[in-house]
């Protein structure tokens, strides 16, 4: 991941003072649904836009009053998502990774979250009253895991959009190690390297 390197999660939180830790979550749910009554949408993934125009996962910065990274997740979703978000937990088993970049001194783990659709959807619509909701959450946004018959339209011109940090990567890489894509469409992708 671009100018950011990879850490154990142990390795993370024993870095030295003047280091950051921020955690961000990939929340998805199973999606029986079908686009145009011909396309699996398989599951459900929540981004949102940020207040500086880019793509990002919920989350934030730990603050020194929560316990633990864990405790510091749940906060900020209660904080961007609204009271929806009380109705799961992330916890350390929803763990994927950690990437520590030089400037700022910042740790970004990263989770991800499997709910039913139906609590995903009550993040949806719930989201719109949250604390952070306009300010620095300017709205959500579901990824489509799809690749519409142009070989462009759904996922690949999703990716095209400008993504906060490594959060392109994280998606891409949450994607194929969850089996949110049919069996063999990743390989297929039609994926650009941003600039």
């Amino acid at each position: 991941m671009a100018g950011m390197r990879r850490l154990e999660l142990s390795e993370a939180l024993h870095l030295g003072p003047g280091w950051r830790h921020a955690c961000h979550a990939l929340l998805y749910a199973p999606d029986p649904g079908l686009l145009f009554g011909r396309i699996p949408l398989r599951y459900a993934v929540l981004m949102q836009m940020r207040f500086d125009g880019r793509l990002g996962f919920p989350g934030g910065f730990v603050d020194l009053r929560d316990g633990s990274l864990e405790d510091g997740l749940n906060r900020e979703l209660g904080e961007e998502l609204g009271e929806a978000a009380g109705a799961f937990r992330v916890e350390r088993a929803d763990y994927r990774s950690s990437h520590a970049g030089s400037r700022p001194r910042v740790v970004a783990h990263f989770y991800t979250k499997l709910l039913t659709l139906e609590q995903l959807t009550a993040v949806e619509m719930g989201a719109p009253r949250a604390r952070d909701h306009g300010l620095e959450v300017l709205g959500l946004v579901r990824v489509p895991l799809y690749t519409l018959r142009d070989g462009v339209g759904g996922l690949p011109a999703f990716l095209e959009n400008t993504f906060i940090g490594n959060a392109r990567e994280q998606l891409l890489e949450a994607v194929q190690n969850l089996g949110l894509l049919e069996p063999g469409s990743f390989a297929r992708l039609k994926i650009s390297t941003p600039p």
